[in-house]
């Protein structure tokens, strides 16, 4: 009897431990490549990707870049993936470049395919190259940052972004596709003359696809709408330059009469850097407060005639607009929004002037 209860709890022990899941797919890394940076471009009707690929290298670090083709993104990985001796991991990608060109055709299905698939990390940052992008990634491939992160680096916080950047995740845009109200920028580089690369603006995407673009000091305000702080930025006027120390925005809206209000004030704290001649404090003041909205007014005519939503602007009426209408918000609302843009500039203090 105990020799049978024995033999019962030895099957069922042996049932339960083949049930039991295990790594049996897994790869060990040092099995595995892991790109960091992922550039896509079309040839034909296949995508042609090249993936920045880190390497030890003699007590240092070098890049390698990788180039394959396919119909698809993960039949091209697949295809690198065959002619190497590891496989390749794309979770651990930090930035993707598209080609300008692909961009304008629209990236909906790329994006979407990053999402669903979860091959990409969401938090990857996206960026447009405005060069050819088999040029881009070759001289990408001289550059000898520890661990390839040259061009990671350029959108980092704490290392090379400034305010002029814009700041966007493969989330980000694949939220604007489906989003009704929103839409957004993304950075715009090209080869840097001197510099690995240079940040030519950002570049307009709605629906998934480029459409407008806008430059460097156009993005600095973009990015100050959104309260992405300037502290850091030089801004230079007909009189001198000033730092701005921070940045604010309030927002108060209105929908009257089917159509939408919006009267927007960014507050600048500054400090005096440089002056010409005997200017007084308060011409500076004035000076920059007439040429940040001439700027922003400028901005926003040209993302208004595109029907491109990147501010956001929709937001601030989704609790005003019937939700059936919110469809609409591009071609009925938004496209006749009366834009009320103010700056204010407090000077903090006078600086270390240096007149001329």
């Amino acid at each position: 009897m105990k020799t049978f209860k024995k033999l019962r709890v030895i099957i069922l022990i042996s049932f339960l431990a083949s049930t039991l899941s295990a790594c049996w797919d897994n790869k060990d890394i040092n099995h595995r490549v892991l790109p960091v940076v992922l550039g896509i471009s079309m040839l034909k009707d296949e995508y042609k990707l090249f993936l920045q690929i880190p390497q030890p290298s003699q007590g240092t670090i070098k890049t390698k870049i990788v180039i394959g083709t396919g119909k698809t993104i993960s039949q091209a990985v697949d295809k690198i993936s065959t002619n190497m001796e590891s496989s390749v991991d794309l979770l651990h990608l930090k930035v993707i470049v598209f080609e300008k060109k692909l961009a304008q055709k629209g990236m909906n299905d790329l994006i979407s395919g990053f999402m669903r698939s979860r091959d990409v990390s969401p938090k990857a940052m996206v960026a447009i190259c405005d060069d050819d992008i088999g040029l881009f990634f070759s001289k990408m491939k001289q550059s000898t940052e520890p661990e390839g992160t040259a061009l990671l680096e350029y959108f980092e916080k704490n290392a090379g972004w400034n305010p002029q950047i814009a700041l966007t995740s493969v989330w980000m845009t694949y939220r604007s596709i489906h989003s009704y109200t929103q839409d957004v920028a993304i950075p715009m580089l090209k080869i840097g003359k001197s510099t690995l690369v240079e940040q030519v603006g950002s570049a307009v995407i709605k629906k998934g696809k480029l459409v407008e673009e806008i430059n460097s000091d156009e993005t600095l305000l973009f990015n100050a709408f959104n309260d992405e702080s300037n502290n850091g930025k030089i801004e230079v006027t007909h009189d001198g330059s000033v730092l701005i120390l921070s940045n604010k925005m309030k927002h108060k809206s209105k929908f009257k009469n089917e159509r939408a209000y919006l009267k927007s004030k960014l507050k600048l704290k500054v400090s005096i850097l440089e002056t010409t001649g005997d200017t007084s404090l308060g011409s500076i003041k004035n000076d920059m407060e007439k040429l940040l909205t001439n700027r922003f007014n400028k901005m926003f005519t040209k993302i208004q005639d595109s029907e491109a939503d990147i501010l956001g602007l929709g937001q601030y009426y989704r609790n005003k607009i019937p939700r059936k209408e919110l469809k609409n918000w591009r071609s009925k609302y938004y496209s006749k929004l009366t834009m009320d843009f103010q700056v204010q500039v407090d000077i903090q203090n006078g600086g270390n002037l240096i007149t001329h």
